[in-house]
This record gives C-alpha cells, sequence and structure tokens, in this order.
C-alpha cells in the first residue's frame, strides 16, 4: 500500500489533483456567465443556471454508471477517457449556436466529467494506506477547489476579453496538456481486485449503501449542503452584478477566489480530524457555513466577500470530511459508495437551485440566507447525530 509522503503518494496525488482540477475547471466556467446569458439569450435567472445546474445533474446520474463499472474493469483506463470525451465536448459548446444547443453540449459533458470524482477516491481506497487516504483527500477535494476558482476566473476573463464561445475553446485547449499530464503521472493500479459486472449486483449494493446509516447520514449532509452552497454563489452574482456593484463577467469571476479558503480547509481537514473525530469535523465546518452566509447580510462588498471566504472553508471542511467517511464506512463496493454520495452531492446541487429561487423572488439576497439557514440546520442535526452514534457504538464494543 502507498505510504503517505512516498513518491509514488506524490506521483498519484499530484496525478488526482491535476484531473480533479480540470474536471471542476471545465464544470464551473459558466458560473460567472449566467448574468450575461440572461441578457444575451433573454433568460430567466433559473434558465440562466441551468447552464450548470444540467451539466451537474448528468455528472451526478453518470456517477451511477462510472463507479460500479470501475469495479469490474479498473479505475485508471475509465479515468482517462472520460476526460478526455469532456474536454472534447467543451470545445464544441464553444460552436454552440443557441441556448439550447449549449444545453445540451453542457450535459453531454457534464456526463463524461463523472468519470474521474466516481473513481478517483476508490482508487485511493485500494491503493494508499488509511493515514495516506485521509492525507490525500484533503489534497484532492483542494483540487476540486482551486479548479472550480481557476474556471471562473478564466470564464469570465476570457469573456471579457473575447467572448463566452471562445472561453470555452481556450480552456478545452489547457485541458489537454493538462490531461497528457495527469495519463503521465498517474500509476498503475497495483492493489485492484475486479468484481464481475452485473446490473443486479450493482442495483444490490447501491441499495445496500443506502440502508447503512453510517453512509446515509453523510450523502444527506454533503449533497444538502452543496445543494445550498453552489446555488448561494449562483444567486449571489445576480446580487453583485447590479445596483450598486454593477460586476463585470470578469469580477464576478475573481468573486470566486473565496474558494481558495476552501482549498485551505479541505487541505487541512485531515489533520483536523487526527485530532478531532470526523463527525464533529463535520458538524463544525456546517457551524462556519452557517456563520459566513450570516454574514453576507452586511450590505458591503467588504463584508460580503468575508462571509464567502468563511463560507468557502466550512464547506470544503466538511465536504472533504465526509467524502473520506464514505470510503472508511463503505463494507463493500467502494467505488459504488463514493459514487452514491457524489449523486447526492451534484443532484443536490442541481436541484437546489429550484429550492432557492422563491426565497430570492420574495425577498432577494436576505431570502437566499434564511433559506439557506433553514437546510443548514438539518445537515448539521445529522452530523451530530453521527457522532452521538458512533461514540455510543465505539462505547458498546470497548464494553
Amino acid at each position: 500500500m502507498i505510504e503517505p509522503n512516498s513518491r509514488d503518494f506524490w506521483r498519484a496525488t499530484l496525478a488526482l489533483c491535476l484531473g480533479s482540477f480540470l474536471v471542476f475547471a471545465n464544470l464551473y466556467i459558466t458560473h460567472p456567465l449566467m448574468p450575461l446569458f440572461s441578457e444575451q439569450f433573454q433568460i430567466s435567472e433559473l434558465q440562466a443556471s441551468w447552464s450548470l445546474s444540467l451539466p451537474m445533474l448528468t455528472l451526478g446520474i453518470s456517477l451511477l454508471v462510472f463507479g460500479p463499472l470501475s469495479d469490474a474493469v479498473g479505475r485508471r483506463k475509465i479515468m482517462i477517457l472520460t476526460l478526455a470525451g469532456a474536454i472534447i465536448a467543451g470545445g464544441l459548446v464553444g460552436q454552440a449556436q443557441n441556448y439550447e444547443q449549449l444545453l445540451i453540449l453542457r450535459a453531454v459533458q457534464g456526463f463524461m466529467l463523472g468519470g474521474l470524482p466516481a473513481i478517483a477516491i476508490a482508487y485511493m481506497g485500494d491503493e494508499f494506506n488509511r493515514k495516506a487516504l485521509l492525507l490525500a483527500v484533503g489534497f484532492y477535494i483542494s483540487g476540486n477547489s482551486l479548479g472550480g476558482v481557476s474556471g471562473r476566473i478564466l470564464g469570465g476573463l476570457i469573456t471579457d476579453l473575447s467572448n463566452w464561445q471562445f472561453a470555452f475553446e481556450s480552456i478545452a485547449m489547457g485541458s489537454l496538456i493538462g490531461l497528457a499530464l495527469f495519463i503521465w503521472l498517474l500509476p498503475n493500479s497495483q492493489h485492484f481486485q475486479p468484481k464481475p459486472l452485473g446490473f443486479r449486483q450493482m442495483v444490490q449494493d447501491l441499495v445496500d449503501h443506502l440502508h447503512n446509516p453510517w453512509l446515509l447520514g453523510a450523502y444527506l449532509i454533503g449533497g444538502l449542503n452543496f445543494f445550498i452552497f453552489s446555488n448561494q454563489f449562483s444567486f449571489i452574482t445576480y446580487l453583485l452584478s447590479a445596483e450598486p456593484y454593477f460586476l463585470s463577467p470578469s469580477l464576478l469571476g475573481m468573486l470566486f477566489l473565496t474558494y481558495l479558503s476552501g482549498t485551505f480547509g479541505s487541505a487541512i481537514s485531515g489533520r483536523i480530524a487526527q485530532r478531532i473525530p470526523q463527525a464533529l469535523c463535520m458538524l463544525l465546518g456546517i457551524i462556519i457555513l452557517i456563520a459566513g452566509t450570516l454574514v453576507t447580510l452586511i450590505d458591503n462588498i467588504n463584508a460580503i466577500l468575508m462571509g464567502l471566504l468563511i463560507n468557502s472553508f466550512g464547506f470544503f471542511l466538511c465536504h472533504s470530511m465526509a467524502s473520506s467517511w464514505v470510503n472508511r464506512h463503505a463494507l463493500k463496493a467502494r467505488a459504488s459508495a463514493s459514487s452514491l454520495y457524489l449523486v447526492f452531492y451534484y443532484v443536490g446541487a442541481a436541484s437546489g437551485g429550484f429550492y432557492l429561487a422563491p426565497f430570492w423572488e420574495y425577498r432577494g439576497w436576505p431570502g437566499v440566507v434564511l433559506g439557506s439557514v433553514l437546510i443548514l440546520t438539518v445537515t448539521a442535526t445529522v452530523a451530530g447525530w453521527l457522532y452521538q452514534r458512533e461514540r455510543l457504538d465505539l462505547q458498546c464494543r470497548q464494553a
């Protein structure tokens, strides 16, 4: 098994961080462009959000395919092929003639982007020991946030300098170079044990995961947290593009630099989990996320940015812990267990706009904050329940 700080640890971790970076740079490119899409295509805020929600939805659906498939045929080849397909689809988005074509191509791209997230943590679970896994997951999720930041910044900046079509084409070209590095760095699997691929077994594995309370709690936390967090950023682009802020697409892209605090939160999450239980780490992250959400109510751009920094740190701290929690508590079929977590995660993000839209229409940003706190209170309760359940389970085993 791969040990922490070994040569293979850093090669594999760097490769998976790079792959994660490419996935989320391509996924989130449209986030700062939504006000522009509303104006150019004459569509509502909710319709413009589909440019991100739809690929998130198809990404979530694809996890049900790629995770179980990798349990049978292996991890590495699927990650490479799907990443290549996603990059090609992203380049074609730049050729879309209308919003309907853009959405179709984004849906295809989202499906292909699911290959790497469905498998990456299962690959780590196969190849890394427990200590190395905790450290690597934190770095890997840092790649998520860095990719998301970069895709948003580049999407806004290139659009301001040229147009949104060229933004897609440019990011696709850069991603091809990243794919070549990913292939070179990622070691071949040494400890993967294939199992026969069967639809009945695949469904049974998913049902068993949903009946595992340790996993179901983490699924609800990850899905509902992202249900709120991702869509907060969608609506805040409308808040900051209007009076009195009037931010351009490039400046809206810069807004997502606040994700860098999430990168830091992910990177240190493994160290925090070595000091306090993982369930308490998740609860801590949610409390921080609630606090940051409340700070954004202050009617000042600096306060809003500070609130988003706090939000990102709390969200990614919790997400890192929930991801590794699933791998730790999966009794079998780790890839499908991790995939199901991400299904909840991305379907949550894809549907959160429908939940928050009425709050936005009723009270604007304060309404979004209210809707957010209601859901985050639920996830905090689930995290507290997991902590109590784990503590009681430990006491029973020691008795």
